[in-house]
């Protein structure tokens, strides 16, 4: 989920730092300019790492009165590899799917329709996406084909399921609390688990033709999941792009109408799946015994 990456770029010293220490000046500009930023193709940059590896002398240019370094310097990444289990918490729920916040610093998870578990259905109602298992099907339908066998004496006398009317009302009765008991919501506010399916990178630029959106899909699996050292942040999408050859990378472009902002694409985005056993809302798969691990906890929290 976090990676260490080594990146290279020009760090411009104002005048007011110059009577500063070069190596604190540059971790200070780094600091202001790289925190919380997205880096196509490389991640989501949380904080530099440590002091800067290589400092290179400083360049005067003429009309400016900072000094510009060459610097080299690591960061933490946040970048989750493809297959990664992730905890997050739903912020948003529609027909298209349900949206998820990670770590509450990245709210650009989504969970698409197509990736929930099966079957589940949207309540327009609730406006909640709802998984409704069915766990008794193959059994009821084998009993209603077996009929049952009573012997009286020596003579064995067949009764077919539901000769008796009695019975029926309690039964429909049970299937219907079975039903409602079968329907889990998944609520705004929960503690889900996904699977990363894709990672998603977005470069937005302006061309002749009008704003083009550029999209960087990692959809499988790579045995490097380390970014690779850049040269500088522009031009990181081509420093990653020429490995795409086995790394399960794949771009795709799109020339719509993005002149309105709201319009634009998450930078960075990821698409997740509960498709699979364990997956979900965490309160689904809690045991009786972890239900009682968490009340027992809560008590001593309380008694301290």
């Amino acid at each position: 989920m976090f990676v260490l990456t080594l990146l290279a770029d020009t760090i411009r010293i104002p005048p007011h730092l110059l009577a500063k220490p070069t190596l604190t000046s540059v971790q200070t500009e780094i600091e202001k300019r790289y925190p919380n930023k997205i880096i196509v193709d490389v991640g989501l940059v949380l904080c530099p790492y440590g002091p800067p590896v290589e400092v290179g002398d400083g360049i005067l240019v003429p009309g400016d009165g900072g000094a510009h370094h060459q610097v080299i310097f690591q960061c933490v990444v946040f970048r989750p590899f493809v297959e990664e289990v992730l905890v997050g918490v739903v912020t948003e729920s529609n027909e298209s799917g349900v949206t998820v916040s990670v770590g509450g610093f990245f709210d650009h998870v989504f969970i698409p329709a197509y990736w929930m578990l099966n079957p589940s259905v949207y309540d327009e109602s609730k406006g909640l996406w709802v998984w409704t298992p069915t766990y008794d099907d193959d059994d009821d339908e084998e009993e209603e084909e077996k009929e049952t066998v009573e012997p009286v004496g020596n003579d064995v006398v067949k009764q077919e399921p539901g000769s008796e009317d009695d019975e029926e009302e309690p039964e429909n009765s049970e299937g219907e609390e079975a039903e409602e008991g079968n329907r889990f919501e998944i609520e705004i506010g929960s503690e889900i688990r996904f699977k990363v399916k894709s990672v998603n990178f977005t470069r937005i630029t302006t061309t002749m033709k009008g704003v083009q959106a550029t999209t960087t899909s990692t959809t499988t699996t790579s045995s490097n999941t380390t970014a690779k050292p850049l040269s500088s942040t522009e031009d990181s999408g081509t420093k990653n792009g020429n490995d795409e050859e086995g790394t399960g990378v794949r771009r795709r472009s799109s020339s719509a109408d993005l002149s309105d902002e709201a319009k634009h694409p998450a930078p960075m985005q990821i698409v997740g799946s509960i498709c699979e056993d364990g997956l979900g809302l965490l309160s689904w798969w809690n045991t009786a015994e972890e239900e009682e691990e968490e009340e027992e906890d809560g008590m001593e929290v309380e008694d301290i």
